[in-house]
């Protein structure tokens, strides 16, 4: 049966069928807190004057049903982190010798029980705690960011011109960008079609045909895997190596580049997530069909940081991309947080435009300064941080929104927008340090040689 190098299906389809159900499960949960809350079922349309009258009870409960639903988005991303983290960074990291498709196939199985979960709690009504638990179950196998971490580890193994690693790779967030926007435009209808259990079940198919296409369809890109029994044994050891077996100034700057990623993630992902909490809130009051036009709005983000991405590789560094994506963020959510009418909601997204830039290029930049044998380990990292600043990043502004609510919902944005000021400095730092002008192939070194000259110790693993 032919094979193909082509992982862009994988992640595309990927990110359809969540995005079509990371809406819906926050739509859905905050009707089923509705429902406890007001003892009431949810009007199937929430016009302004519904939301905005002067019944003091009315706003009550409208805070408290808010303040519910964001805290209880923070315990299911507290089940989700906890065994997710050491999962990605084993996961990733472990596709350095046993393949990229191993980091793919185990994370969409954790998808398909996650949304089959969600239609069944749909289909009868059950308690929400069974989400809690769908959540774990789907960190214990890897989740989104691993299985993101093995699709760029993969795009890595077939850039050997490192001046189309960024292009590559911005491809990528593009195409998550496009199916995403698509999923999120038809899911309003599709409640409206269908109710909310028929998206879920849809998604969980997709995942499943996902599994099918990688399993017989999608080629292998590390050739002569591993022993297993030496890569249960060395698991973490590519890792380790990433940092100790490396010059001092590679060391520097891709801790300085993890920092910035880890930072610029939190912000973005933490102000970005409330939206749709922000959107249901008084005084916009959207319901399922403006919030779906508002997230495949967000569409224009992906294409529009693509094009910037791929224009401006050839007139800036890559630092300088970075540095103007995340003004876009700030000034995105700075303008958020007051934004109070449909027209300026929907207007948020001018200056969002290349939010996603930093993302594509600062992966560009690490994978450009570790060699082939270690593409792995750096993207485990990266997915680890990147799981790690989104789960927090949601648990932190979960709480934060639930707090402020009441005497202002705009909070969260300017509090994300000032943190942004962190990767901005962060990647400053690396501007000052020359990272443009070292030679690449000088901050690539080869762990076997250093490990054979005694420069570096193994880990005491690797010595039972």
């Amino acid at each position: 049966m032919k094979r193909f190098y082509l992982v862009e299906p994988v992640i595309g389809l990927f990110a359809f069928a969540s995005f079509m159900t990371y809406p819906l499960l926050q739509q859905y949960i905050y009707r089923r807190m509705w429902e406890q809350v007001t003892n009431s079922t949810y009007p199937d349309s929430l016009n302004s004057s519904h939301c905005t009258g002067n019944d003091t009870g009315l706003t009550k409960r409208h805070d408290d049903v808010q303040k519910k639903t964001s805290l209880f988005f923070l315990y299911n991303e507290l089940c989700f982190m906890f065994p997710g983290l050491a999962v990605s960074l084993f996961l990733v990291s472990y596709s350095d010798q046993r393949g990229r498709k191993i980091a793919i196939i185990i994370p969409l199985i954790g998808d398909v029980v996650f949304t089959f979960t969600y239609f069944v709690v749909c289909s009868f009504s059950l308690s929400l705690n069974y989400l809690l638990v769908a959540s774990f179950l789907s960190g214990i196998l890897g989740g989104p960011t691993c299985l993101v971490g093995g699709c760029f580890a993969y795009v890595a193994d077939l850039c050997d011109n490192s001046s189309t690693k960024t292009v590559r790779m911005a491809v990528l967030d593009m195409v998550v960008g496009l199916l995403s926007g698509l999923a999120s435009l038809s899911t309003g209808f599709f409640i409206r079609a269908a109710g909310f259990k028929w998206p879920f079940l849809t998604a969980a198919l997709l995942h499943g045909l996902n599994i099918v296409y990688v399993v017989f369809f999608l080629a292998e890109t590390v050739q002569n895997p591993a022993p297993a029994s030496f890569t249960l044994r060395s698991r973490f050891n590519g890792v380790y190596l990433l940092f100790a077996a490396a010059p001092r100034k590679r060391t520097t700057l891709l801790i300085l580049m993890l920092l910035a990623f880890t930072f610029y993630k939190f912000a973005k992902v933490g102000g970005m997530f409330m939206f749709i909490l922000y959107e249901l809130n008084a005084p916009l009051c959207w319901d399922e069909l403006l919030v779906g036009y508002g997230s495949a709005l967000s569409t224009l983000i992906f294409l529009t940081s693509f094009a910037g991405v791929s224009l401006l590789s050839h007139c800036l560094h890559d630092v300088h991309i970075v540095l103007i994506g995340l003004l876009s963020v700030m000034a995105g959510l700075v303008m958020t947080a007051f934004a109070k009418t449909t027209l300026l909601m929907f207007l948020v997204r001018v200056p969002l435009l290349l939010a996603i830039m930093p993302a594509p290029v600062l992966r560009s930049m690490m994978s450009k300064i570790v060699s082939k044998s270690e593409q792995g380990a750096v993207f485990a990292c990266v997915a680890f941080l990147e799981m790690l600043s989104t789960v927090v990043s949601f648990a932190a502004f979960s709480s934060i929104y639930a707090a402020t609510v009441s005497w202002f919902s705009g909070f969260s944005f300017i509090l994300a927008s000032g943190l942004t000021l962190i990767p901005l400095t962060l990647m400053g730092c690396v501007f000052c340090l020359g990272l443009e002008g070292t030679n690449e192939t000088q901050c690539l070194t080869t762990e076997d040689e250093d490990v054979n000259e005694g420069k570096i110790k193994l880990p005491e693993w690797d010595h039972r």
